[in-house]
């Protein structure tokens, strides 16, 4: 085997982002399986994609890697279109829920450090290792655990640090898509749960039914929504550089996610008769199509090999740390959160972001209100936490970790 990498430029990355998302869509409406357990059709398409180049490079040797850039703008423009979808009434209504998935998140981070501890130890790793199998590389990402894994290094000696802080992060981001639609699945039709509010908009695409006789979607509905898109991406660059003055760091996407809801309430007291954008089919479906290209990439451009490398701790590890997800998920975050059709769809959500990241909760939650209804609370309480608590909760658990 020959050591040889291909470097796929952003325009061609998106383009090939695009192609795997259609894959995806196509597998899924020929396979029922798929559908039945609400696989997220970008998830499809991107696992055969990130398959295929690990089959390729076992055979050939060849690693492609991929210029994200369009993809991290992708983002940007998804969190920008959940804030435009943001009503004051649900940020409101969404207080007492917002508050439970808080300390249900806390909960989550330290277990998962817990159980982290625990394996690498048994598999010779020092403790403070476990939060590169716990939160740090699972409910953090990729970047935290690029972000911890020198300071792991440093303090307990261990090599390879962050390529195996990526290498959980990567195994979890495929876990988190796979689990979060069969949970919704075993909650949503074993108890018989509906939505409480059958008529409300879609926030995130459209529905699977094929009824399209109340949806309007024009040249301009779409560019009405890009406009307002594009002002709050402009407004969260801004407000992102206020924040960094102060020696705050957030991801962009969250100023963004701020200024959509603020141009989204403002619009709606100034002007309420004015054509709608929030709530609007034209906006569900850009953000669907923001988000799909976005874990479309994200999951075609994952390095499977690297997982190899670690073996049997990876797999031991790994499959308590989704045993884990799964129980706490279905027996205590569903009845805590209300044991209702909003509880299954944060369920299938908080599935896919204790395991891997806030785009792959949402892609799941997508996959779930197609199918069965929407949830907008849902859609409005999963991306505050994610956004805003868990960076800061998860610094403060790893650190006291690392430095015990």
């Amino acid at each position: 085997m020959t050591d040889a990498a291909l470097h796929v430029p952003s325009f061609l990355t998106a383009t090939l982002g695009i192609a795997v998302y259609l894959i995806g869509a196509e597998i899924n409406a020929r396979v029922a399986v798929l559908r039945q357990f609400n696989i997220p059709e970008p998830v499809t398409g991107g696992l055969l994609a990130s398959f295929t180049l690990l089959f390729i490079y076992l055979v050939a040797g060849m690693e492609l890697t991929f210029d994200l850039a369009s993809r991290d703008f992708l983002l940007i423009v998804f969190f920008a279109g959940i804030g435009l979808n943001a009503r004051l009434s649900d940020l409101i209504a969404g207080g007492k829920p917002l508050f439970l998935l808080l300390i249900l998140t806390l909960v989550t981070i330290v277990s998962q450090n817990a159980i982290g501890a625990v394996g690498a130890v048994t598999f010779g790793f020092p403790a403070q290792a476990g939060v590169l199998f716990g939160s740090a590389a699972l409910i953090g990402g990729h970047g935290t655990a690029i972000a911890w894994a020198p300071e792991v290094g440093a303090v307990t000696g261990l090599e390879g640090a962050t390529e195996l802080g990526v290498a959980v992060a990567t195994l979890g981001l495929v876990l988190a898509a796979l689990v979060g639609g069969p949970i919704a699945r075993l909650l949503v039709e074993g108890k018989n749960l509906t939505p409480d509010r059958p008529d409300e908009e879609h926030t995130v695409g459209l529905p699977d039914d094929g009824d399209g006789a109340d949806t309007k979607i024009d040249h301009l509905t779409i560019m009405r929504v890009l406009l307002h898109v594009n002002l709050a991406i402009i407004f969260g660059y801004l407000l992102n550089e206020v924040i960094e003055a102060t020696g705050l760091k957030l991801p962009l996407f969250v100023p963004c996610l701020i200024m959509g809801i603020i141009i989204a309430n403002i619009r709606t007291a100034l002007a309420p008769n004015a054509p709608p954008v929030s709530r609007t089919p034209s906006l569900a479906l850009i953000s669907e199509f923001a988000l799909g290209a976005f874990l479309a990439m994200s999951l075609m451009s994952l390095q499977l090999w690297t997982i190899a490398e670690l073996g049997l701790a990876i797999v031991v590890i790994m499959g308590a740390q989704t045993l884990f997800a799964v129980a706490f998920v279905i027996w205590v975050l569903f009845p805590v959160m209300g044991s209702n059709y909003r509880a299954a769809v944060l369920s299938a959500g908080f599935g896919g972001f204790a395991l891997g990241a806030t785009p792959t909760a949402i892609a799941n939650m997508t996959a779930v209100t197609k199918r069965y209804g929407p949830s907008p609370i849902a859609f409005i309480v999963l991306p505050l936490v994610s956004a805003f608590f868990v960076d800061i909760a998860n610094a403060i658990v790893i650190q006291t970790i690392v430095n015990f």
